[in-house]
Parts: C-alpha cells; structure tokens; sequence
C-alpha cells in the first residue's frame, strides 16, 4: 500500500541492494511498529517472495498481521502458537488448528505472500512438509475420484466420518455424494460423482444442508497438523511401548505408587491412537511418532525473514523453555509424561542455526548487541509516531496545514469507504479539497492529501520522504475495525431442529406425550409403508404413518425431569391441552390490553438526530452489522414518535446491545432528558457505568452510579444533582427504585435483564414506567416463532448475528486432574490474566478453593455462590473486576451478565453434569478481549460411568470440536429466553404441553384476539394402496430421514414441494419410485385440503373422493369435470358427496389424482 512514495530513500535503496547481494542479515533500526509492517509489505511487492515475519509474543504477533491485512489486502496470514499440553485430552476446538492449517496451505503454495508467528509457534515442533504435500488434492469437475481411497485418505488426513456434517473437520458419505468441511474454510464442499467422475462441485451451507455455489474445482488439505499413516501410528506405539516400559523398570522400586498411574495413562492413550482417536494428545508426543521433526521455517524454499526485536524473542524463548522445564519436573513426578517428551520444543539456539544460509532482517527500534547474530549491514529509518487529535478535526486541519506548506505527501487511513466520505466531506469545511482514492498505486503530489480505505494500529511519518501516514487511531482516539456478521441467523439454525432419537419424548398434537421408539417399516398386502412406533403410558403402542407426521413435536421441557407419558384414550392430555390454552389466552389479552393503553398514551416526541449524535456514533470502534443498525433505526424512530416507546432489544452475549443502548441513551440527552440505567446487580450497574464513561468521555455529559458502593453521603449528592438535573444519565440497581429518588426531567428508562428482578421491583418499573419511554434489554435468544407472534402487541428488536470479530476460545475436554488446574491457570496469571473456576456443587466449593492454594500458594482466590449474602457476594464481585483476585471458584452465577475482558480462561469442574447451553454461556463468559481465550470442560473418570454421563459426554466432545449440539444449545436457551419473556406463571404450563405446542397455543390465541386466524385446515385422509416411502437404502441415517419426513409432512405448495425435490437430489442423489410417490401424496393432500376434499379411499380399480359438506360442490364445476373425464369419473350428490374416478394405471395413481385436482382447483377459481 503506497509504497512507491518511499522506493527512493537513502535507506531504502541501501535495504533492497543488501537483500538482492545476499549481504545479510541487515540490522534495520529506527522503525515504529507500523512502519515495520509497510516495509514488510515492501519487501514482499519488491521481491516478490514470501516473508516470514517473527516477533516476540502472540499480542504483537496479532498486531503486526492485523496491519500488514490491511496492507496487503487480505494476503498476510498469522500462525498462532499451539498448547503442548501432557494431560489426556478428550477433545480439543479447532479454531487454532484451522488457522495454522491455513498458514502451512500457504506457505507450501508458489505465491509470495507475508506470514507472521510469535517465537512461542516457532518452537512447537512439526511433521515432515512431505506428508502434507501428500495429502494436498486438487479436484476438478471431470476428474476420476475413488471414493473408498478418498474415504480412507480424509480419516488419516484427521477427518472424522458422520452420517451428517454439523462442524469443522468432519465428512460425509451418502452413495455418490461426498461432502466435507475443512477447518480452514468458511461454507463445507460437496463433490457429486457419476459413477467414479465428477460430476459437480459445490459450496454448501452446513445449517440448511443446502448448496449455495457451483464451483469448477476445490483443494483438499489435512483437517490436523499431525497426519497419521499406518506406519507413524505402528512406530509411535512401538517407541511409546518402549520408552514406558524403560521409564517403568526405572522407577518401580523406587516410586511404586507411580508406577501404575503411569502405565494405565498410556496404556489408554497407545489404545486409542491405534483405533485413531485421541488425536488430541499427538502434540505432547510428536517425536515418537516421526523420525525427524520441523519447526516452519524448514517448509520454506525460497523466503526473506524478519526478526522482531531479536533480543526480545531471545529472551521470551528463555522463558517459555525454562517455564516449560520446570512445568515439565513437576509433571513427571506426579506420572504424567514420560522422560523423552522433554524435548518437545526447539531452542532459541536451534532457531538461530536455521536462518543459516536464509536471507534474514533484524527490526529493532534501538540497536542492541547479539552474541548469536552480527549483522552485516545496519540501516537507520529516522521516523516519527504519530500524536493523537483526539476527534479534534480543527487540529487535524492544522497539522494538515503544516504538511501542505511544506511539501509532504500525507495518507490519510480511514476504516471503510463510508468514514472516508464524512472525513472527506467534514475537512472541505476546513477549505481541504482532499480526493478519496481506492487504488494503492495512486501517486500522492508533493504537498498532497488523500484519504484511503484502510486500518492501522498507529501513524507514522518517514521524515527524509516527507510521507506522512494517519490513522482513525490519531484522528478518533481509536482505530474502527470492520465487524463482519455471521450470516446465517439463529432462526435458520433452528429451522431444521428435529433431533429425534430413540428414547425421545415425543408430542402429538391429539394423544399427547409418548416416547419414540423408531421407524418400523410395515408391508400390508403387498404395500410397504415406514411408520413411527410411539409408546404411551402402560406400554400402549401407537403407529403414526409418516404423512401424519405434522402431528408430531419433540417434547422439550425442562432438562432435570422426564415428562410424564400420557395414556392412549385417557383425558389428561386434553385437560393438560385446554388448561394452557386457557392460560395462553389470558395472557394475550394482556398482552393486547397493555398494548393497546400505551397506543393512546402521550409521551415525548425526540427530535431528528443532532451533528453531535452523527459524532458519537462514529466514535464506536467496530463497524456496526446490519443488525445493529437496523435495531437502532426501530429505537430512532420509536423515539421520534410521541407514543411512548417500550421496546425490547433481545441478543446473546457479545452481539452489541450495549452499544445500541447507548446511543438511545445520547439521543435523550441530546433534546435536555434524564436516562435512568436500570441493572439487576451492582456489578452490572459498574460494568455499564465504567462503559457509559469510555464511551462519553468526549462529551459534556454528566453519567453517576447509584448503587449500595455509593457511601450515603455521595448518594444525598447524587439524589440532589439528579433533581435539579445536573446529572444526564443515571446507572443504577434497584436504589432507583426508592422513594427518595426524583428526576427533573426523566425521558428514557434503559432496563436489563428485567426478568432478573423481584416481584416487588417489578411493580415499581411497571409504574416508573408510565408515559416515558422504555427499551429493556435481554441476554437470551427469543424463538422466531415467539417474536412473530408477538409482532403487533410487542415491539421488538433481535440482535440475530454475532460478530466475527471475538478471538475464538480454545476448548478442551479433559479428566480432571491436579497438575492440568495448575498449569492452566499458571498460564493465565503469567499474562496477567484472571481464571473463572466454576464448580457447581456449593458444598465442594471450599474445598476446590484450598486446593488451588495448595497449587498454588501466592495466587489470590476468592469464593462466589448464589447462597452468600448479597452484600458480601456483590464485594467479591466488584473486587474480582478490580483485580483483587487471580482466581474466582463459583457456581453457574457468572452464567450470564459479567463482562471482564481480563478474565481469558474458565475452568469447569464435572462439565459433563451440565447441559450444553449452560457450557455454551460459560464459554462465552471468556474470549471478550485481544488475546486467546480457553475454557477447559473437565470431567472425573468415575470406577464406571453411567450410560447417561457417558452419553452426556460424548455430546460435549462433539460440541467442542466440531460445534455439533449447538442447535440444541440454541433452542434451550431460546426456551429460557420464552420464560422469561412471558413470565415465571407460564412455566408450568410449558412443561406440560411441551414448548412447541404452548407456542402453537399462544400464537393461534393471539390471532384469534386479533382476527386474524384463519379457518382450521381440513385434514385429508388419503388411504390408496401405493409404496410411499423413504428406503434405508436412499436415506441411510434415521435422523435424516425423520428430518425430510417431517419436511415433505409440512408441504402446503407446488413450490415447496418442488423445493424439497432440489433439497432431496442436492443431498442425496436422484431418489427412487418409493419416495417419488411419497412426495405425490405430500402434495395431493394439499391439492385436496384445496378444494375442501376430507377423504381419498382406493377400492378395487376406483377412487372415492368426499368432499367436506354440499356447499363445496359447485354444479356447474362439477358438470364440467365429468364431462371432461368421459365415463372415468362420476359424482354422488349423496351426504357428503364424493366423486368415484376409475384408475387408468395403477402405476400412475398418484399422477392421475394430482391431475384431476389441479383441474378442479382451477375450475373453483375461475
């Protein structure tokens, strides 16, 4: 990027003649961080080669990429450090894994590109490049696969084969499609084969299972960094079995205790490996599985490297060996490695000896001396770092002045296009004319300006070049990063839920709850048709035919206790039924009746956003998403009207309501109202106080905090200021609440996590609340079908989409184990970092706590549970934030709310007694700043593991490393997010009818209050004796099968049906005469619900076909169609009437009824 300006300096010309004469390495010092990055990219468009960039740690590993991404348009690639841990791991995420897989795809490829690692991955020891040359394939459309060599080179590639791919790192075989999703790319690729060619390649998107792109031709790259072939498995275990059994003669008189601890470990692990699983733990054993192992710059051919501050890398490598000896003392006394995996790491020496012959850079701000490194030729850059304008644009212009007068060439960086107009646009009012350019090659004038697209961390000036280079961080006080959403919604995440196993409960719309015992395919005379067999209370079977389907819900309740299963012909489910019924209707009559009395309500009506409001907003530091921006819009606008408004703004944790909170809150101040803050907790209230502050900070505006951390005489102060309307914004709990509290002129109450309030605070919102306007915020996921129900008597906003941008958090399923805590949170502490411990079990919770100081004697712990005191928890709560603690062991109440970016680790004790959305919060209560964050789920290997745990297990394996369950997270907690919106009193009847059906039950009283609900379907039977069903042989997963059952059971159109037909060859082929006809009769009922027809019965050779009533059948239609039809069809005028058709062939049966009902429907509408 606007490298050209400086291709002429002195230390330039000096740099590119040292690197081209192989005069190296070159000591480069004087260089901002910055400017560091813009001559790497330099060197790279100069050279056309790759460079490897190392620097000293992962923080300016992190930073130094994010700038050269922006420099060089997407083409710099960053290779995080990898965990060598030694305990067993159950399973591992793979989000780490997926980008350093991304970076050795590159750096293995011909193209000149820039990579940057920290000295911490530089040391991790790695395979021969060979074998992933090996396991590199290119497919194109045309090209000959063998599909059982394929199956098996992606399992020795770390692909793990599913009957249906839900996450990274997992493929899927169904005939002659094979779909596969590498960690390293964003959509999953399905190859489709006629016969052993390839017909076609697409994208596809892993939550609709549908394709999305046609593409000519994909590559193929291992899914692991350790690629296990038969003969690395068979030496591994040989060197393992050896290298144990040494170490087990040596210690078995002396450390007898350890001896068996050790030999079950590995006797585990060599067992494992062998059947290909436990993959995870290869890192800890790297030299017993290869001869010879590589650091990455080995897989270089032809690279320029630069070393980052050199002394600085030497010395962090010092310590992460000397970190890692120790560590590693401790572990082999307690049985957890074996003595030869001490050396699995490289030194800062051997590093060193592999630049030997490389062309190499040292980048230093001072010059410093080396023992290990005399470099040959040394360039100093004279450079300045740019001073801040603090959002000041009148100082901008000065400086801009300046650079003008005396001939500089100055590049001004602003995030997007968007931001580079405004800037554009506000400096022409400073008399700048400044051009917004988008090509890099673009030539700035001596004494020119011009704004660019672009994010950096900090400017810089090359003072000899007179090329000056600003950033938003100079001019806004902080750089705005581009926030890209997750484009696929929860509702769509969602759509597909059906997840039904044997053993599940079970919901039919007219005999209640019963347990699915699976589909049995059941032939009578000569018919073959697929049937689920439900079982009810006393053992009553039940056989639904699959058309029937629609019927059926899954039952989900809450996860602690089975529902009870009603009994066939018995009245309790419909007295169940009409008791939720009747609790839904009284509910939507509250609903409309609060609704409709704020309609008439008169409150005040905000004016248009101010040049002020403009300011603020362009202040965040993230590009908006979409959704964002459309739910701040419907709070605008809301605002503007003098209804008041009482909108909810619903997202999960991390999506930005605070955000969209804070600009509603600027727009009242702005037209001279109060904001008042309303929080649950103390916590919060600081936590929002302390981001209500940042965020303002450039602004007159007056924020306070009142809560029980306020001393009384500063609350008497703030109580007054607040009456006489000095104070802007108001953060509070429920203090705010209290009689003594008046506002001089309140317009907007912010309220979060309502539903965390007591029944006596609830009251006093409900009157606080009256003619201002209100947005409460909430945590938890809303159901779509929820919100769409409840549009037009609640006014809601959904934060669907998290940003991208959130660091990924390194999970690890793990046995609990000592040394494991204290390494993890050693780790932690030594980045300055603080570690959630949850342990659920209050009566265990001491005990943990003593044991980490066992650990760890100087490391600072505080204790929090549900069960304490408030104030004494709300103090350890404020204190943990204040840092006043390295460790925190608590229970689940850190589920949801807290937000500590300095807390980066979370370890869970007996992780496989909880449910996957509790691990899915927990998880997200880490990874909320710029570094790496980890979550650690461990479990105790009990003498034998109950079925249940076992199984609960299992689905938190599959969750961590391939995100598989995360539906099932989603809709657990969209039920709570229901509960909580509808209210406490409606829990009970949830569980008994099951939360689909309430939903049903709440959304058809709605419209009936509305009138909007329309006339009941007719429910066709249709009884003709045809093969309608989907073969093991065609769909071989049931689960899948259940999915497109319930899929085609939901058709109400010609266009669905022809949708799930693309759905159906998309995903598993052409399908066969059985399920051709299924999808006939899935239609026919539509057309016969059309056209008011209840019954279709076959008899001998003939169709009956009832219509509903005499008021159906208009004469004249009818007159017509029998004519039409010559003798094949007669009409009964009998009650009900019917038509008889006489079948032409058999075989054709369903075609020719579909024929003879789209006639009849379009006779009835013409």
């Amino acid at each position: 990027m606007f490298i050209k300006t400086i291709g002429n300096l002195r230390e330039i010309i000096d740099l590119r003649e040292a690197i081209a004469g192989g005069k190296t390495p070159v000591l480069i010092y004087g260089l901002t961080d910055s400017q560091k990055s813009h001559i790497t990219h330099y060197i790279m468009k100069e050279f056309k080669k790759k460079v490897l960039f190392i620097t000293y740690n992962d923080v300016q590993a992190r930073m130094i990429y994010e700038d050269l991404d922006s420099f060089t348009h997407g083409n710099a690639f960053l290779y995080p450090s990898r965990d060598v841990l030694f305990f067993k791991i159950e399973a591992a995420s793979l989000d780490v894994i997926g980008r350093r897989l991304i970076t050795i795809k590159n750096v293995l490829d011909d193209e000149p590109h820039v990579f940057v690692a920290s000295i911490d991955a530089l040391l991790n020891k790695m395979i021969p490049q060979e074998l992933f040359k090996k396991y590199t394939f290119n497919y194109k459309t045309g090209d000959t696969l063998n599909i059982e060599k394929l199956a098996k080179d992606l399992v020795i590639m770390g692909y793990e084969r599913v009957p249906l791919i839900e996450g990274k790192g997992q493929f899927s075989i169904r005939g002659g499609i094979i779909d596969i999703y590498s960690p390293m790319d964003t959509d999953a690729y399905r190859i489709e084969l006629f016969d052993d060619i390839i017909d076609s390649i697409r994208k596809f998107d892993i939550f609709s299972q549908r394709s999305i792109q046609n593409i000519n031709e994909m590559v193929l790259f291992p899914a692991r960094e350790f690629i296990l072939e038969n003969e690395n498995i068979k030496n591994g275990v040989t060197n393992l079995s050896r290298n144990l059994n040494s170490y087990l003669s040596k210690i078995r008189e002396t450390n007898s205790g350890r001896l068996e601890k050790v030999h079950n470990k590995f006797d585990e692990i060599m067992e494992r490996i062998t059947e290909s699983k436990s993959l995870a733990n290869i890192p800890g054993m790297v030299n017993f599985f290869y001869p010879e192992t590589y650091s990455l710059i080995d897989y270089f051919d032809d690279v320029i490297i630069i070393l980052d501050e050199n002394i600085r890398i030497k010395q962090r490598s010092y310590n992460i060996l000397t970190e890692f000896e120790e560590n590693f003392k401790l572990l082999l006394e307690a049985g957890e490695v074996l003595p030869e995996q001490a050396g699995l790491l490289y030194r800062y020496e051997d590093i060193i000896k592999k630049l030997d012959g490389r062309t190499y850079l040292l980048m230093n701000t001072l010059v410093k001396a080396d023992n290990e490194i005399r470099p040959k030729i040394i360039v100093n850059f004279v450079s300045k770092t740019m001073h801040p304008f603090h959002g000041k644009i009148e100082l901008l212009a000065e400086d801009l002045k300046y650079y003008k007068k005396n001939g500089y060439r100055v590049l001004i960086l602003s995030s997007n296009i968007e931001r580079a107009l405004i800037l554009k646009n506000t400096l022409l009012n400073y008399g700048f004319e400044i051009p917004v350019v988008e090509d890099e090659e673009y030539d700035i004038p001596e004494g020119g300006i011009a704004i660019y697209p672009g994010t950096i961390s900090k400017g810089f000036e090359y003072v000899d070049a007179k090329f000056t280079v600003i950033s938003d961080v100079e001019v806004f006080g902080q750089s705005r990063k581009a926030r890209k959403a997750v484009k696929i919604k929860n509702g769509s995440r969602i759509k597909n839920f059906t997840e039904l196993n044997v053993g599940s409960y079970i919901v039919h719309v007219n005999y209640g709850i019963g347990k699915y015992e699976g589909i049995e395919k059941i032939t009578v005379d000569g018919i073959t048709k697929d049937y689920l067999k439900i079982i009810y209370a006393g053992g009553d079977k039940l056989f639904i035919p699959v058309e029937q389907f629609d019927l059926i819900q899954k039952y989900i309740g809450p996860e602690d206790k089975p529902p009870k299963l009603n009994k066939l012909g018995g009245s309790e489910w419909a007295r169940a039924k009409k008791k939720a019924k009747k609790a839904v209707e009284e509910l939507a009559k509250d609903l409309l009746k609060l609704y409709a009395k704020r309609q008439t309500m008169k409150g005040f009506a905000f004016r248009k956003d101010t040049p002020w409001q403009k300011e603020f907003e362009d202040k965040f530091p993230y590009e908006e998403t979409e959704d964002q921006l459309r739910c701040i819009q419907e709070i605008k606008e809301d605002m503007e009207k003098e209804k008041p408004m009482d909108r909810l703004l619903c997202g999960d944790v991390g999506y930005g309501k605070t955000e969209v909170a804070l600009r509603a809150a600027f727009k009242a101040v702005m037209d001279g109202k109060q904001v008042a803050f309303l929080c649950p907790t103390t916590i919060l209230a600081q936590q929002h106080y302390t981001n209500f502050i940042y965020r303002f900070k450039d602004f007159p505006i007056k924020i306070e905090m009142l809560s029980r951390f306020r001393r009384h005489k500063e609350q008497l102060n703030i109580i007054k200021s607040l009456n006489e309307g000095v104070i802007d914004i108001i953060i509070g709990t429920h203090r705010l609440l209290q009689q003594d509290i008046k506002f001089k002129d309140l317009g907007l109450l912010i309220i979060d996590e309502e539903q965390r309030f007591g029944v006596t605070h609830k009251e006093k919102i409900k009157k606080f609340k009256e003619n201002i306007d209100v947005l409460s915020l909430s945590a938890t996921p809303i159901p779509r079908t929820l919100h769409m129900s409840l549009i037009g008597i609640r006014d809601m906003s959904v934060l669907e989409n998290p940003p991208e941008d959130r660091y990924p958090v390194q999970t690890y399923v793990v046995e609990f184990n000592e040394e494991m805590i204290r390494d993890a949170i050693l780790k932690e502490i030594g980045r300055g970092g603080q570690v959630y411990f949850v342990n659920n079990r209050i009566n265990g919770i001491n005990k943990m706590a003593s044991l980490i100081n066992e650990l760890l004697p100087y490391c600072r712990v505080g204790i929090a549970h549900g069960q304490m005191e408030e104030d004494k928890l709300e103090k350890i709560m404020v204190d943990f934030l204040n840092n006043e603690y390295d460790v925190l062991v608590c229970t689940t109440i850190i589920e949801t709310g807290l937000d500590i970016p300095n807390v980066n680790t979370i370890i869970v004790c007996d992780a496989d007694r909880m449910g996957l959305s509790q691990l899915y919060q927990l998880r997200g209560r880490v990874g909320r700043s710029n570094r790496l964050a980890y979550a650690y789920f461990t479990y105790r290997r009990d003498k034998i593991l109950t079925e249940v745990a076992e199984k609960r297990l299992e689905a938190i394996k599959e969750f961590t490393e391939f995100g598989s369950g995360f539906k099932i997270a989603m809709k657990d907690l969209e039920i709570r997010g229901a509960g909580n919106l509808l209210g406490a009193e409606q829990h009970g009847h949830i569980d008994a009818v099951g939360y689909d059906m309430y939903l049903k039950l709440l959304d058809e009283a709605i419209k009936s209050l509305k009138g909007d609900l329309k006339e009941e379907k007719i429910d066709t039977v249709i009884d003709i004796k045809v093969n309608a069903y989907i073969d093991s042989s065609y769909i071989e997963d049931e689960n899948q099968k259940l999915e497109m059952y319930k899929k085609i059971s939901q058709i109400e159109t010609k266009e669905d049906m022809e949708d799930i037909i693309d759905e159906l060859i998309d995903r598993f082929n052409e399908y066969p005469k059985p399920v051709e006809t299924l999808l006939d009769v899935a239609y026919l009922k539509v057309l016969a619900q059309q056209v008011s027809i209840t019954d279709i019965i076959e008899k001998n050779s003939s169709v009956l076909l009832k219509f509903k009533d005499i008021s159906s059948v208009k004469a004249g239609i009818v007159e017509s169609l029998t004519k039409e039809y010559k003798g094949n069809l007669m009409f009964s005028g009998k009650i009900p009437p019917y038509l008889t058709y006489r079948i032409n062939k058999k075989e054709n049966i369903t075609k020719e009824l579909i024929g003879l009902l789209e006639k009849l429907k379009s006779l009835q509408m013409h």
